[in-house]
């Protein structure tokens, strides 16, 4: 069965800034992108480019595009960073992927979704 592991990054302050970065964060993510690249599970996985590169579009009731390129405004101040679509037996394998992921550590969440096959 398929998942996606969304990886957010801990929460900002109201300056935008997070928690000081970790000196050993870049080999920890080289470690278990190997690891789980290596155990054959990954579908595809890519990392996303800075929030203020977003742009958000709504469709109004009149049917209009409604375009927006300031950020998102979500009610969070986690910001989705990046993914891993896994095929795995089961949630539970998804979910041991997950704790094993940076991602999920110092403040920052893992949310594991099953992909739907309709």
């Amino acid at each position: 069965m398929k998942y996606m592991l969304l990886l957010h990054s801990p929460p900002v302050d109201d300056e935008g800034r997070g928690p000081e970065p970790d000196p050993c964060e870049f080999e920890k993510w080289v470690e278990f992108d190997k690891a789980i690249t290596d155990a054959g599970v990954v579908v595809d996985s890519a990392s996303l480019a800075d929030l203020t590169t977003a742009t958000t579009l709504r469709v109004n009731a009149a049917g209009e595009r409604v375009i927006t390129t300031d950020g998102p405004f979500a009610e969070t101040r986690e910001v989705l960073g990046g993914y891993y679509v896994v095929d795995v037996p089961d949630l539970d394998a998804a979910l041991d992927w997950a704790a094993r992921c940076p991602a999920a550590r110092d403040g920052g969440s893992v949310v594991v979704r099953p992909v739907g096959e309709y």
